[in-house]
């Protein structure tokens, strides 16, 4: 990264955290915060009630600002910027509609599920039918037809808003593993600038969040958060050049939502439990890991599947 993309990460940290503490206190006067569910871990009740939540819609103000940043100093790359942006900022606007709602009916409950997914795949699909029109390589030597192009990338995109969504369940779970993911991403180091200026725009965004989210946590990012850290980092791999990084890049994310389909399945078909509880890091509370351990042990579990699904994925396609 040049000299430039450095010092406008370092001014979007401090302005993140600025900015975020802000929104803490404007937020405790208006009396925004979380509503535990009551099917969860009983504990969350008594510990995260009553935690302002929302912290994502500063996310929409930062990557704003890193925005107007890469329209000026990116002038030869500029019309990437559209279609890297576009799908973090329709989607973290779903997770707003179904944050305010909780936060207008003083409830857990937003938007129905049925009422999510259809919103989900109203932002998704628009900007899938628009990058499967690029004819874009999803796999060494394999460019699907626009429209298997455009239904994959659909499915993967609402399935990746849900995998992050279902992910922020522990202080700083999330937001930590976008700070790797977003590194693993600039790690490469041969994208192109627009998507190494987004995916360092999401990286100090979430390493900035942290300072508020790690435990104990002063702030939850919302679905507004998780929708649009889950948009831009599927948006950054997919215009990474090698679309297929998607996957390794959300080893967790994908592991968690794995664990809630597992444990759907076998309740509906069989009327087992796998887990203890879903998503995963449920399971492990119930257990007896502490937060702070579960939170830690999954950052390592990231790392290590990145980099082996990564390994595997240049062995088995790149040779």
């Amino acid at each position: 990264m040049t000299t430039t993309a450095i010092a406008g990460g370092v001014c979007l940290l401090v302005l993140n955290v600025i900015m975020q503490e802000w929104w803490l206190k404007k937020q405790k006067t208006l009396r925004i915060e979380q509503f535990i569910k009551l099917y969860g871990p009983q504990g969350h009740l008594e510990r995260k009630g009553g935690t302002p939540t929302m912290g994502g819609v500063v996310f929409l103000g930062v990557a704003l600002v890193g925005c107007f940043l890469a329209f000026c100093f990116l002038s030869s790359e500029r019309r990437f910027l559209v279609e890297i942006w576009s799908l973090p900022f329709a989607a973290g606007l779903v997770g707003f509609v179904d944050d305010w709602l909780k936060f207008s009916h003083r409830s857990s409950e937003g938007l129905s599920s049925r009422g999510k997914f259809l919103a989900q795949i109203a932002v998704c699909l628009p900007w899938s039918l628009f990058v499967a029109s690029q004819n874009l390589e999803f796999l060494p030597g394999f460019r699907p037809e626009f429209f298997l192009a455009a239904m994959l990338l659909t499915f993967a995109s609402v399935g990746f808003l849900n995998a992050f969504n279902v992910t922020d369940g522990l202080d700083g779970l999330a937001a930590g593993a976008a700070v790797i993911s977003f590194t693993g991403l600039l790690a490469l180091g041969d994208v192109e600038k627009a998507v190494s200026w987004a995916g360092m725009t999401g990286l100090v965004t979430a390493l900035g969040f942290l300072w508020h989210n790690a435990h104990p946590a002063k702030i939850f990012m919302g679905d507004v958060g998780a929708h649009f850290f889950g948009g831009l980092l599927m948006s950054t791999a997919i215009f990474s050049g090698t679309p297929i990084l998607v996957v390794p890049l959300s080893f967790l994310f994908l592991v968690e939502i794995t664990s809630v389909i597992l444990q759907i399945l076998a309740i509906r078909g069989f009327q087992r439990r796998i887990f203890r509880m879903s998503p995963l890091h449920h399971h492990f509370e119930l257990m007896g890991w502490s937060e702070t351990q579960i939170v830690a042990r999954f950052w390592i579990v990231h790392v290590c599947g990145m980099l082996a699904t990564f390994v595997l994925l240049k062995f088995l396609l790149f040779r």
